[in-house]
Order: C-alpha cells, then sequence, then structure tokens
C-alpha cells in the first residue's frame, strides 16, 4: 500500500511538473525596425502599439502566422506576424561574449541586404533612377494614413476595427 501512494505521488509530481513546463512562458524578441501590435491578426489590424527592434514579448498564442503576444516592457497585448519574431535573444550592445564573426557572404544574403557597396555597383550597372526609390524609403507614414487609405478605397475589411 505504502509503495502504491509513492507510485501514486510520483505520478502525479510528473503531471504537475509537464503541465507547469508546457505552460511556461515562451520570449521573442522584436526583429523589425518597428513591430507593430495589432488589435487582430490581419495585416489590416488596427495598431495598438509599436515595439522597437529588441523588444521581448511572451508568447500568448498562436493562429497561422500570427502571434498573440505582451509587450514585457508596454504591457500591451495584441498580434504580430511571425516575421517581426525571433526566438534568438536579440543584443543590442554586444560584450566579446557575444559577437560571432560572419562570413561576407552570409551578409549580402541577411535581411538587411546588401551593403552600400554592392547598391551602389548594381545601380551604377543598370540604367534605372533609384533616387525616387529612397525617397519612398525614407517618408514615414503613420498608421492612421493607412488606416485612411484603406477605408478610402474600399480594400479589405476597410481597417479591422
Amino acid at each position: 500500500m505504502k509503495h502504491l501512494c509513492h507510485t501514486i505521488l510520483l505520478i502525479g509530481a510528473w503531471f504537475l511538473f509537464m503541465a507547469s513546463t508546457s505552460l511556461a512562458a515562451e520570449t521573442l524578441y522584436v526583429q523589425v525596425r518597428s513591430g507593430l501590435i495589432k488589435n487582430k491578426p490581419t495585416y489590416l489590424g488596427v495598431v495598438i502599439a509599436s515595439l522597437p527592434y529588441g523588444d521581448s514579448v511572451r508568447l500568448d498564442a498562436k493562429q497561422g502566422d500570427w502571434r498573440k503576444i505582451t509587450s514585457l516592457k508596454k504591457k500591451k497585448t495584441g498580434w504580430m506576424h511571425v516575421s517581426g519574431l525571433t526566438e534568438k535573444r536579440i543584443v543590442l550592445r554586444p560584450t566579446n561574449n557575444d559577437i560571432q564573426a560572419a562570413h561576407e557572404s552570409n551578409l549580402l544574403l541577411s535581411g538587411a541586404g546588401a551593403s552600400k557597396e554592392i547598391e551602389k555597383q548594381y545601380q551604377e550597372r543598370t540604367e534605372l533612377n533609384y533616387s525616387t526609390v529612397n525617397q519612398m524609403e525614407n517618408t514615414p507614414v503613420s498608421a492612421e494614413d493607412v488606416s485612411a487609405f484603406i477605408r478610402s478605397g474600399k480594400l479589405g475589411n476597410g481597417g479591422v476595427k
């Protein structure tokens, strides 16, 4: 009987341990310049907050390519597309222990894009005018302007609220 009680307690403890580890909060990090938290899991959702590169968030749920997250600093909860998040901790002020050398070919393939020198060489080899593209890339567009554009063009659900 004593052995049976110990076995039951051991199994119960194991189940509690497994439940607690599966419910443990997973931390993700914003891997884009400005990660937008939306009220719904859609690009047309209303922006609740914007998180800077490297901010940490808690994963609350998954729905397709969208993640329901809570900002650990701003305490805002909403949806962010998986492309704006990473499981890898982002180090903004690295120490010598954090720094690893990257091969140049990996840098060119990275999400940051080509280096300024490579861009310049490409522009010189083509007859395209990139000044307008560069100007557009540097023109800020507010979330309110995007929502107004969507509503006026009757796109999607008109800004999804």
